[in-house]
């Protein structure tokens, strides 16, 4: 993994590129950003550039015998610790090396990953992954090992909030005085959920969202689509690469959604009972499904938090595109402190019956009835 593979963050790079140049690369760093930021991609490709033999001005050189490994995770002195549980393979005091095949696949099939998906990858159910006491030995062991083929060891460990307190102890010297050469890369979504003694003795970088822009180019070059439609998922996620990706893979919902909303709605607002009796029909098929009823009520919550943005926040902060936009231009007016409240409980409300299996018929037909009267309330006069 090289810088140029990476979305956007060109002053990180450059930061993460000028520590090597200058010889001041700290012994352990907290690469801190949300989900979706690329925040692990690049750890990994500052860890290529720094045992890169040919290095380039800004960039590992991609072809030289180390950058190889690299590319392929196998470097004999790069080290991945992450959160594991017990599967059907694993049943027994699981550690990272247990899952190290996986772990590679799955980096080298999606650079950029959540923690729901790596849970998914190997296949642990429902159960909490950790980073327990038995793999701060593993990396004990690590440590006592020389290197092999460059001039530093790194270890780079994913998601540092899920350590134990057990774990978080046994590392805590081995953090704040490694080895001579050993390099401690933490990549971390909320610093907050970090063990204080931890994050003490790192030295923070922060990776934040990806810039709009260069996150729609890289949509346009990854998925083909149009350059505008690009910008708008863009915005739409927030800079989150996995959000975005989503979006344009299910962008079909989406335009399904909008036009259901937009149905609903029109029909409420008129008071037309019949068309929302069709409305409530169309929605309750069992093709829709519970899941994407809920998928859609989460959406109206989002257009309620937008128009209410819209009205009474900054508009810089929207994320819809430009059809939606063009709906909320008429809807977000009837969006406001006399019936927001009320509008959020009903749909929140009404995904809790959903997932225990309420009559979807009986329940959106209710929502639909409810709005009716909610669209009418007036907006409270403000004060003078």
């Amino acid at each position: 993994m090289r810088f140029q593979e990476i979305i956007g963050h060109q002053k990180v790079k450059e930061h993460l590129v000028h520590t090597v140049k200058d010889g001041r690369i700290s012994h352990a760093q907290l690469f801190l950003g949300k989900e979706g930021s690329g925040n692990l991609a690049m750890a990994i490709a500052y860890a290529q550039y720094i045992s890169c033999v040919n290095k380039q001005e800004n960039d590992a050189c991609g072809v030289c015998a180390s950058c190889v490994k690299y590319e392929k995770l196998a470097h004999p002195d790069l080290h991945f610790i992450f959160p594991v549980s017990t599967n059907a393979d694993v049943k027994k005091d699981p550690v990272s090396s247990n899952f190290i095949a996986s772990w590679r696949e799955m980096f080298l099939d999606e650079n950029y990953f959540s923690l729901a998906q790596w849970q998914d990858k190997i296949e642990t159910g429902n159960k909490q992954l950790l980073i327990s006491k038995n793999e701060s030995s593993e990396i004990l062991k690590i440590l006592s090992l020389k290197t092999y083929e460059s001039e530093y060891k790194i270890v780079i460990i994913w998601y540092p909030e899920k350590l134990n307190i057990a774990s978080a102890n046994k590392l805590l010297k081995a953090i704040e005085e490694p080895p001579t050469k050993t390099l401690f890369l933490l990549v971390a979504q909320d610093s907050e959920q970090i063990i204080s003694t931890i994050l003490s003795r790192t030295q923070l970088l922060k990776v934040g969202r990806i810039e709009l822009e260069e996150l729609g180019k890289a949509l346009v070059k990854q998925f083909g689509i149009d350059g505008n439609k690009a910008l708008q998922i863009a915005h739409l996620s927030d800079g989150n690469y996995l959000k975005a990706k989503k979006l344009v893979v299910n962008s079909e919902e989406e335009y399904l959604f909008q036009e259901q909303f937009v149905l609903l709605m029109r029909s409420a607002f008129k008071g037309n009972v019949l068309g929302l009796v069709e409305w409530t029909e169309e929605i309750a098929k069992a093709s829709f499904g519970r899941e994407k009823q809920k998928q859609f009520l989460n959406y109206g919550l989002r257009l309620f938090r937008e128009s209410l943005m819209r009205n009474y926040g900054d508009r810089s902060l929207e994320r819809v595109g430009e059809p939606t936009a063009q709906f909320l231009v008429k809807f977000a007016p009837y969006i406001h402190g006399g019936n927001c409240m009320e509008m959020i409980e009903l749909f929140n409300d009404a995904i809790y019956h959903i997932e225990r299996n309420a009559n979807a018929k009986i329940l959106f037909l209710d929502v639909a009835l409810k709005l009716t009267k909610l669209l009418r309330v007036k907006a409270p006069q403000e004060a003078t």
